[in-house]
């Protein structure tokens, strides 16, 4: 029985629910971008069965932020997924801020073990800060899940080797997250 994998990219490709910008980018188009990379490398693995929330360019979920995070979470519900990963781009004021980070609803949970090793994946192959692993339990998408959830904020959009970094190699986080996912589940 194969492990099924929801996908949610982060945002909507405009508003409502469109993510931040930074040196020139827009969150929306890196999380799709690494999410499909992410369903590739899931999809060649017998092991996975894979869902994304958005599956071309131009889906938008909802009509506001709070419906758009409901239809992932009651996509993810009804297709009865294993597991939710929710791959976001972080920003800060600071232009130095840098890192790949995670977030479960609680700890300790399977959540939380499974961002541990997803946050250890994409900074192994990235290269970029390992910030740790949190706790968020007022995220919607992971307080309102079914499944073990996790937040992964892949790097830093307002950093501008992060930014560069997601923008011209999404596969390079998609494949970090596929490898935590791997070392988690041990297949």
């Amino acid at each position: 029985m194969a492990t099924k994998i929801y996908i949610d990219q982060g945002h909507n490709p405009q508003n409502p629910n469109a993510g931040a910008e930074g040196n020139g980018l827009q969150e929306q188009t890196i999380t799709y971008n690494v999410g499909q990379e992410l369903a590739t490398l899931l999809r060649a693995n017998p092991a996975f069965e894979v869902r994304l929330s958005r599956p071309t360019p131009e889906t938008s979920l909802g009509s506001s932020n709070s419906t758009s995070l409901q239809a992932r979470v009651r996509d993810a519900n009804a297709w009865g997924a294993d597991y939710f990963i929710s791959i976001h781009t972080n920003a800060s004021e600071l232009p130095e801020a840098t890192g790949v980070e995670a977030f479960a609803y609680s700890r300790p949970s399977r959540a939380f073990s499974l961002g541990e090793d997803i946050v250890r994946g994409v900074s192994a192959t990235t290269g970029l800060r390992d910030r740790g692993m949190k706790t968020r339990p007022g995220l919607y998408v992971l307080r309102r899940t079914d499944m073990p959830a996790v937040l992964v904020e892949i790097g830093f959009i307002s950093n501008p080797s992060d930014a560069a970094l997601m923008d011209s190699n999404p596969a390079l986080f998609a494949r970090g997250i596929y490898n935590g996912i791997v070392e988690y589940l041990g297949v």
